[in-house]
């Protein structure tokens, strides 16, 4: 029960977020949101709204067309104005802009996989307004997606895990004030890292385990996926050790009503966000393996699914493990451990070997290699 309510206040807020950004939009984005209230999330229909709402600051901004008025006072009218050239400039603004802050600007840039999906999200939006016939025509249709390339999957070999896990658990590589704080930190983040390790868990479901949802006698934890849908994922007694490790300090640890039930909680006494367990991954990681600068939770996942593949060789199983609903969404996971499987076949190609002479060249097979 605690476990649906934090959930329902997650998306009570991002509903909350969603409407207040919507308000300093064109009313067009209001109903475009509004018509896919039943088949998306709330975190998918705030991702729309922040996409939508980088576009009209990059109007406002960069086409003297669209800057006598604010974003709420475009008509429909206002949207058919749009040209190819401008999205065409909205595609190459994506890619580095700058965006106002409490206190100064930040650098924004964005790589492929980022403009992709804001010109997806512009697409949405265009095509939603020309079937609604408040447009003569989807603009965004005309504007390319950029091609993705294909990136290696980044994950840790069996050392690097033994590393990372020596590094939270004994500290000796943290800085003065890490090793402070690293005192009162130890046992939970060791219990987070084995989590992730040995169940492939999202940072989102993390943090929203509730101490109710663990079973020691199944070595058990109920998560919510991506959706709302509820799973039991297993994991081996190593993992179960370090949670009743921790566990046994969290227990003693008094927090409010609202996160009472809470399983990882920060110093604040609160419970965890997905910020802190991002930033807590990158400071074992730099000192644990520092020449792998992309490190995060879901990169632990990575190694999770890379691993399990290598033990069992059932995509099928894997795909299931990590909740993925479409199996290739799962292949690039053990891309490396294809790689490694070609340098295994390369070695064991039967050749023959060559000794050279001054005079003349002989042939010699190595029989017990290719029996």
């Amino acid at each position: 029960m605690a476990n649906d309510q934090y959930y329902e206040q997650l998306s009570a807020e991002r509903t909350e977020r969603t409407r207040r950004m919507l308000q300093d939009l064109p009313l067009a984005c209001s109903d475009f949101i509004r018509s896919i209230t039943m088949t998306t999330s709330p975190l998918t229909r705030m991702a729309y709204t922040i996409d939508l709402g980088t576009f009209c600051e990059y109007a406002t901004k960069e086409l003297p067309s669209f800057s006598s008025k604010t974003p709420r006072e475009w008509t429909d009218e206002d949207l058919s104005c749009f040209t190819a050239r401008d999205l065409h400039g909205y595609a190459d603004y994506l890619t580095l802009y700058l965006k106002d802050g409490d206190d100064e600007q930040r650098i924004i840039r964005n790589h492929e996989c980022g403009v992709m999906r804001k010109l997806s999200s512009l697409r949405s939006f265009f095509d939603f307004l020309f079937k609604q016939e408040r447009i003569p025509g989807n603009i965004a249709a005309l504007v390319s997606l950029p091609k993705l390339h294909e990136k290696p999957i980044l994950y840790l070999i069996n050392e690097e895990v033994d590393r990372l896990l020596s590094a939270a658990n004994g500290g000796e590589a943290l800085s003065v004030g890490q090793k402070k704080y690293h005192k009162l930190t130890r046992t939970r983040d060791v219990a987070i890292l084995m989590l992730f390790l040995g169940t492939g868990i999202r940072v989102s479901e993390c943090v929203g385990i509730d101490i109710d949802d663990l079973d020691f006698q199944l070595n058990a934890v109920l998560v919510t996926r991506k959706g709302g849908n509820q799973v039991i994922l297993y994991f081996p007694q190593e993992v179960a050790d370090a949670l009743k490790e921790y566990l046994a300090e969290r227990k003693k640890i008094e927090t409010d009503k609202e996160h009472q039930n809470a399983l990882f909680l920060s110093l604040q006494k609160k419970r965890i966000t997905q910020r802190a367990v991002q930033l807590m991954v990158k400071k074992y990681c730099a000192v644990a393996v520092p020449l792998k600068k992309r490190m995060s939770p879901h990169k632990l996942r990575s190694t999770y699914a890379t691993r399990l593949y290598h033990e069992t060789e059932d995509i099928y199983l894997v795909a299931d493990a990590l909740g993925h609903s479409d199996v290739n969404t799962t292949r690039k996971h053990y891309a490396a451990m294809s790689d490694q499987r070609r340098r295994e076949a390369a070695r064991n190609v039967y050749l023959p070997s060559f000794s050279g002479s001054s005079d003349e060249e002989t042939i010699i097979f190595d029989e017990n290699k290719h029996k």
